[in-house]
């Protein structure tokens, strides 16, 4: 299987793309990071047959310390559920932060399947992996034990970097992510995305999948480089990225920007799969 990059695709603001399969990951409702109006409008634009929430859909971790609950992320929640209402089967992988949908693993309520961990068909009949992966990544299960630090961290580090973007607009530059720089660091320094990689495509393997589609680390990704199609949906904290399986089939990570920068389209770059 051979994947290639597709020409930059264009979608015209006010249509609806129809699509097999949308994968969303590490939304983080309930953090002052999330960008709920984004996805509104992301979801505004796409209709799916089958929704996944790859895990940290809701940031448990962050509202057990202080809640932040603004009306946009009501709205969002209410339009993932208005496309049950429609038809669109909804598929639940809780993460980390959301653990605590963890108790509730076999129920269906609401429209809403909650598993473990699930497998996409895809449209040439290839079965893929759906995880959330953070049981690939050591330092999240330490954290379990230390939770409390892991939500004073994060809170910490989004102050900051709120304080940063603040001093950055006034002098017209663009906004900046510590939290982005820091797993970069992190990254060249102990190769963490790339053990994650290789640990998510190993277990996908054991399964006997033609594939993996998965979340956690917040970095979006589309590639074949380990052997089998490695699909990482990102986020809607710094990239506001989502995989989606179109209706021939091919795969795709979408990065949706702000509705002021989109100008009436979206441009998005695509990693499209060719026989």
């Amino acid at each position: 299987m051979r994947f290639a990059c597709a020409e930059d695709m264009v979608w015209q603001s006010g249509r609806t793309r129809p699509l097999r399969a949308l994968f969303l990951s590490d939304i983080h409702h309930g953090s002052p990071a999330c960008k709920s109006d984004r996805l509104i409008d992301f979801l505004g634009h796409h209709q799916a047959e089958t929704l996944y929430l790859v895990g940290d859909i809701v940031d448990g971790w962050r509202l057990s310390a202080k809640w932040y609950w603004p009306p946009a992320h009501d709205l969002a929640l209410h339009a993932i559920l208005r496309a049950v209402r429609e038809g669109t089967r909804l598929v639940y992988v809780p993460g980390n932060h959301d653990a605590f949908m963890r108790d509730y693993y076999g129920r269906h309520f609401a429209g809403i399947e909650v598993v473990a961990s699930a497998v996409h068909v895809a449209a040439d009949g290839g079965r893929y992996l759906v995880t959330h992966g953070d049981q690939f990544d050591r330092l999240a299960r330490h954290r379990r034990g230390v939770a409390s630090l892991g939500r004073l961290a994060d809170h910490t580090a989004n102050s900051v970097n709120a304080m940063i973007n603040v001093v950055r607009r006034q002098i017209d530059l663009p906004d900046w992510s510590l939290s982005r720089w820091t797993k970069h660091s992190l990254k060249t320094a102990t190769n963490f995305i790339g053990g994650f990689e290789r640990a998510v495509v190993d277990d996908a393997r054991r399964h006997g999948a033609a594939g993996v589609i998965c979340g956690h680390v917040h970095h979006p990704a589309d590639h074949a480089d380990l052997g089998i199609h490695y699909v990482n949906c990102g986020d809607w904290i710094e990239s506001c990225t989502a995989a989606v399986e179109h209706v021939d089939g091919g795969f795709e990570v979408v990065t949706w920007p702000a509705q002021d920068a989109r100008t009436g389209s979206v441009h998005t770059q695509a990693q499209a799969r060719a026989a």
